[in-house]
Formats: C-alpha cells, structure tokens, sequence
C-alpha cells in the first residue's frame, strides 16, 4: 500500500513548513533550539486529523509545530474501497540564525492502519437458465 505523499515531494513539504513556521517569542527570549517531532494521523482523503507530540522543547514550540502539521493536505493513493489513516512521523526543527538559511530536511516515517469501508449489498438477479453467476467474498 503507497503512502500518501505531500505535493511536490519531501523538499516541498519541508518548504511549506518552514514558510508558515513562526518562531514562538518565548522559545526566542529563552533562547531555545531544537526539534520537535510531531506524529499525525492522515485520513483517507489526506487530511491531517490528529497529532501527537513524541518529542518536546517546550516555549511554545510544541504547539507551534503542531499547528503548522495540521495545515498540511497529502494525496492519498486509491487503497480499493478500504478507509485507510496512516500515520506519520514528522520532525520540525527551530532553529535560530541570524541569516536566512534554507529550510532544513524534514525526515518523515509511515505506519498506517486499515479499517474496512461499508460492504455494498449484493443484489440478486434473474439469469437465464444455463448461466452461472459467481460471487466472490474477499476478507482482509
């Protein structure tokens, strides 16, 4: 099962995040750096529904990366009828410079959980006679 995958790939998911990224004032006047990695949850139409702090600095930075997260939108492969959230790891890095610097890499990790869509009912119909009809029933 593919992935979804951010448009324009990890470069630009990484340049979305880090041109919406606002430093926080109190991670700023306390001088805080380092990274914060954020798991979230995407559903099968490539929303950001839940996220998670695995990995915290504090100052206002959690929420900070949190909340550039869940702006993000995915394309989500056709995964064949099935409601499928995946879940990824995303590391955001604060970092102070006094030069504007390229946006640094963000490393990205999948794990996804599949949950069945509703079955459609199977309608019968009037064949004649001679004719077979199969039905196949296919269960993850």
């Amino acid at each position: 099962m593919q992935q979804p995958d951010f448009p324009g790939g990890p470069k630009a998911m990484s340049q979305f995040i880090y041109h919406h990224l606002k430093y926080p004032e109190t991670a700023l006047a306390a001088d805080v750096q380092g990274t914060v990695v954020v798991e979230c949850d995407i559903n099968h139409e490539g929303v950001v529904v839940d996220t998670r702090v695995l990995k915290s600095i504090g100052h206002g930075c959690d929420e900070e990366a949190v909340r550039v997260v869940r702006m993000l939108k995915f394309d989500v492969h056709k995964t064949r009828g099935m409601h499928v959230l995946f879940h990824k790891k995303i590391n955001v890095q604060f970092k102070q410079s006094v030069a504007v610097a390229p946006a640094p890499a963000v490393q990205i990790n999948y794990n996804y959980t599949t949950t069945p869509a509703e079955p459609k009912p199977v309608t019968e119909q009037v064949r004649p006679q001679g004719e077979q009809t199969y039905v196949y029933t296919i269960k993850y």
